[in-house]
């Protein structure tokens, strides 16, 4: 009971500074431009990470279709519900969304649950009471940095997926260990400089070594030489992980 406790008191403060840095960077959509993510209107202060995005997701998606069988997919850390709702469209597909973020995740419900094979919770993977060993795919998209202990959450994650399922890692930043404090304190620099120094507490810095515990795959490492000279570069890995 201690702990549930612990871990709701974590959740709303997390919630608390989450909201507050997404409305001063001017993340918070209307339903109406949610409806249409990853496309966004060209002026947009984050049209060109959009771009981004969407080429990501794309590419996810593009992998998912090829496994041509029934996919059970949970979205941890969905925010507004866009990538999952993109998910859907995949055939013989059922998507899970989860966030703690309530104000975000109830325009998800409002503007996509109408769709019959995709669903919104509100709960933390840790702690949330889902199957052992029910999901064919977990999708961490720009949520893993959030997540303290990077061998607990995929620890977490292996236990509820099937036994062939996999764990795909798109939009987040990997450090090398000696890059790590710099990332630290530029991280904590930005939210200071925006009034939110607090939010630093929450944001962490995954190592390319923590792989090294599972068993694992880079799709796309954005430092490979090929890759950075590509018109369309990606700033970030897409790894998956599977069970041993």
């Amino acid at each position: 009971m201690k702990q549930n406790v612990s871990i709701q008191k974590y959740q709303d403060s997390f919630e608390k500074h989450y909201h507050n840095v997404r409305v001063s960077e001017q993340r918070i959509y209307s339903n109406q431009q949610i409806a249409k993510l990853p496309e966004i209107e060209p002026g947009h202060p984050h049209a060109n990470e959009w771009i981004v995005r969407k080429r990501s997701s794309e590419q996810l998606i593009e992998l998912l279709k090829k496994k041509k069988t029934t996919l059970n997919i949970l979205e941890v850390g969905c925010g507004n519900g866009w990538l999952c709702s993109r998910l859907s469209a995949i055939q013989n597909s059922k998507i899970t969304g989860m966030d703690i973020n309530r104000i975000e995740l109830m325009q998800a419900v409002t503007v996509f649950e109408k769709k019959d094979n995709l669903h919104f919770i509100y709960g933390d993977i840790r702690s949330a009471s889902l199957k052992q060993h029910a999901f064919d795919i977990i999708v961490f998209a720009a949520s893993i940095q959030y997540f303290s202990s990077f061998t607990d959450i995929i620890n977490t994650a292996l236990s509820l997926l099937v036994s062939t399922g996999e764990i795909h890692i798109i939009d987040t930043p990997f450090y090398k260990k000696d890059e790590k404090e710099n990332a630290f304190q530029r991280t904590k620099h930005y939210y200071t400089s925006i009034g939110f120094e607090e939010m630093s507490d929450f944001y962490f810095h995954h190592c390319l070594d923590d792989l090294n515990a599972f068993k694992h795959k880079i799709i796309y490492n954005p430092n490979n030489i090929v890759n950075k000279l590509k018109k369309n570069h990606q700033p970030f890995y897409y790894i998956i992980i599977k069970q041993y």
